[in-house]
């Protein structure tokens, strides 16, 4: 890596999509860009369909978006368009500037607790997960094999969402299930969003004026994909999502918690096949599948129009909410903060207030005033009496694997 290059392409790489970010991780501000600045962004979506549609803005220039639609057959396809639309700005994937490409991979076992240089050998592990991932590792692998096909000598950095929570303890990370078997086919909680909990984690320890390692922190991370982690000094000790992204909170297409044997159940009495009860859990159950919207803007909507069926899904969902704030403060012992983030978390106050509503003998409250306030910063909407603060933290998982990767080959 020249001296110059500072730059790190991000890509996320979907089994349709890839959504990137070009950021400038130049520590030196002498009429620099500061460091983590956007120079482009943009989503490629429905690949391998006739109206495959591009969107992509030059920040760095000020320029405006520019969309264009038509045929895009394949990831190899999306990676040369995103090229051409970065060189059109004088940003191209051939500039001397460009450190790295950090790409975001889903599931990295136990093997990978730290971002990783990509070579044969750990495309191979990547690949030898996908059985417990076969919905996410395929598409990061197709990406990664993409990019190094167009920039053979340049560092490709695998950031794994797993990663931040492989210092769970085994008391928390083993299933009560055979030991064998569940070593024979990796059978355990990993967890996922870990950027995500990385970052915000550390974000509101800098929120409170402390150092991470003096934090212990709840994160609640509630997009359309939710999960909750238990942070105790700057490491995670208990995460929501397990061998899957489907175990844990209620969210906006999956079921989250349930007893294992609706499955058997399912499979005997309604006749559903394992294909039938996968597409059930993962797509067609949350808050889908409760009241027939993911949205809570709509859902909420509904509940002021005094739909029951809209009042329940939400009250369902603030209901395990509330059950994983109250299992992670016994985890941790002394909570610092309770930290909202992601889509929903960032941006519905009503679910911030709900979730925390009737904590206050655990230290928790929400100011109203503060907690209507909409903002893109780190901010707390906890009264100044509270014992626990109650933070609203936007994450960002594309800076996070940025730094992550810019540290690793600056080193």
């Amino acid at each position: 890596m020249t001296a110059t290059a500072t730059r790190v392409l991000v890509l996320n790489s979907g089994s349709s999509s890839v959504k990137y970010q070009l950021l400038d991780m130049n520590p030196d501000s002498g009429g620099g860009p500061a460091a983590g600045t956007r120079l482009a962004v943009g989503l490629v979506e429905r690949i391998g369909e006739e109206t495959s549609r591009l969107a992509h803005t030059p920040l760095a220039t000020g320029g405006d978006k520019r969309e264009t639609e038509g045929p895009i057959a394949d990831h190899e396809a999306a990676l040369k368009a995103v090229a051409a639309e970065l060189s059109a700005d004088g940003l191209g994937l051939d500039s001397p500037q460009l450190a790295a490409i950090g790409h975001r991979v889903v599931h990295g076992g136990l093997k990978f607790t730290a971002p990783t240089v990509i070579d044969d050998a750990v495309l191979q592990e990547i690949e030898r997960l996908v059985p417990v991932a076969p919905l996410h590792n395929p598409a990061n692998i197709t990406g990664i094999r993409t990019a190094q096909a167009l920039r053979p000598d340049l560092p490709q950095v695998a950031v794994f969402d797993t990663a931040f929570h492989t210092t769970m303890p085994e008391y928390a990370a083993r299933y009560a299930i055979d030991v064998a078997t569940a070593d024979a086919h990796r059978i355990r909680r990993y967890g996922f969003h870990g950027t995500s909990h990385a970052y915000v984690s550390r974000k509101t320890a800098e929120l409170l004026g402390k150092d991470p390692s003096e934090v212990n922190v709840i994160v609640l991370h509630l997009g359309n994909g939710a999960s909750a982690s238990a942070v105790a000094g700057g490491r995670c000790v208990d995460t929501s999502m397990g061998l899957t992204p489907l175990e844990g909170l209620v969210m906006g297409t999956r079921s989250g918690d349930i007893d294992p044997a609706v499955t058997f159940h399912l499979k005997r009495v309604a006749g559903m096949s394992e294909d039938d009860v996968d597409v059930l859990l993962n797509k067609k159950s949350g808050l889908v599948g409760l009241c027939g919207d993911n949205d809570m803007r709509e859902i909420r909507r509904r509940i002021d129009e005094g739909d029951e069926r809209a009042r329940l899904a939400f009250d369902i969902y603030i209901h395990r909410l509330k059950k994983y704030i109250g299992a992670y403060t016994a985890v941790l012992g002394r909570v610092d903060a309770v930290a909202f983030t992601a889509g929903v978390g960032e941006n519905a106050a009503p679910v911030r207030a709900a979730a925390l509503a009737g904590l206050e003998e655990m230290g928790l409250a929400v100011d109203a005033d503060l907690n209507a306030v909409r903002s893109g910063e780190p901010r707390l909407i906890s009264p100044e009496y509270a014992r626990v603060a109650a933070a609203v933290v936007p994450t960002d998982e594309e800076l996070e694997i940025a730094q992550q990767t810019y540290a690793l080959v600056s080193a």
